[in-house]
């Protein structure tokens, strides 16, 4: 086994007093090395131009924008935390983030996709996500301890940002969990893995989704996160206040919730427009 560097150790150890989570120190570690091993030198060696080569090459190089400014929140950490330059941080530009809308099924798709899973433990881990709205890691990260069946909700640990949130438990999820855990039986993860003392990788539930949305004959790209998209759009379009919906995603910031109002087809359908106060003849006269 590799030798720790010392600096790789204090940049580990200044991600875990600011309890980043693993995922995001091994995404920030591998971000700094791959930027080392770039220029050749050690990367407490390397200036701010380097930092302007080195995303001048990944964006050449075809990057997302998403992995890019990943990229750019290492290198942050990097040079204003564990190297203490204080200076840089708010040097090193951020990509701008494309303004996409989100994939969003129907509730027919939602329908046809589910039963499109032929696995009860995936089936149902999905279907978890699409009615409480949970990202990929809050879903496999879930205990039967978080299933709060008397006050119907679920708790969610640890979600993004390190914070804990609970989000409704429906009548029709309660069902379709006990039925899972009466065939399952679960004993400490609801949806365990291969090994019992692990929770389900949530590789399985990307691959589930891969070949449910093949066998739907779905033609839009789903993934565990398009349900979480659909379950906030279907929750606007049913009238529900947005600022719930906040809430019940997660989301720090009400603007981040606010794009759903882009992709609710019944809200934007049921509104009017200006052209029915009118009235204007469609045949020109001869």
């Amino acid at each position: 086994m590799a030798e720790v560097s010392p600096l790789r150790r204090r940049m580990i150890e200044d991600m875990t007093v600011r309890n980043l989570s693993p995922a995001t120190q091994r995404s920030y570690v591998h971000a700094v090395t791959k930027f080392s091993r770039f220029f050749g030198r050690s990367p407490d060696r390397l200036d701010l131009e380097d930092v302007r080569t080195f995303q001048v090459h990944l964006v050449a190089a075809g990057i997302s924008w998403s992995a890019l400014n990943q990229t750019v929140c290492a290198l942050r950490f990097f040079y204003g935390v564990t190297l203490r330059r204080s200076d840089v941080p708010e040097r090193i530009p951020y990509a701008r983030q494309p303004r996409q809308l989100p994939v969003v099924l129907s509730m027919d798709e939602v329908v046809r996709f589910l039963e499109a899973v032929p696995s009860l433990k995936s089936r149902t881990a999905l279907t978890t996500a699409y009615a409480t709205g949970l990202r990929a890691s809050e879903v496999t990260g879930l205990k039967i301890t978080d299933i709060d069946s008397g006050r119907k909700v679920i708790r969610v640990e640890h979600g993004k940002g390190g914070k804990d949130r609970y989000v409704m438990l429906s009548p029709q999820l309660l069902g379709i969990l006990r039925t899972y855990w009466r065939l399952a039986r679960p004993t400490s993860w609801l949806f365990p893995g291969r090994a019992e003392s692990r929770p389900i990788d949530r590789q399985v539930l990307y691959a589930a989704c891969r070949s449910a949305c093949t066998a739907a004959g779905l033609d839009k790209h789903v993934t565990v996160h398009t349900l979480r998209h659909s379950f906030a759009t279907h929750l606007l379009e049913d009238g529900a206040d947005i600022r719930i919906i906040q809430a019940l995603l997660g989301h720090s910031n009400l603007s981040t919730t606010a794009r759903y109002t882009q992709v609710a087809t019944h809200t934007i359908g049921k509104t009017v427009s200006p052209l029915d106060r009118l009235q204007v003849e469609v045949v020109p006269p001869a």
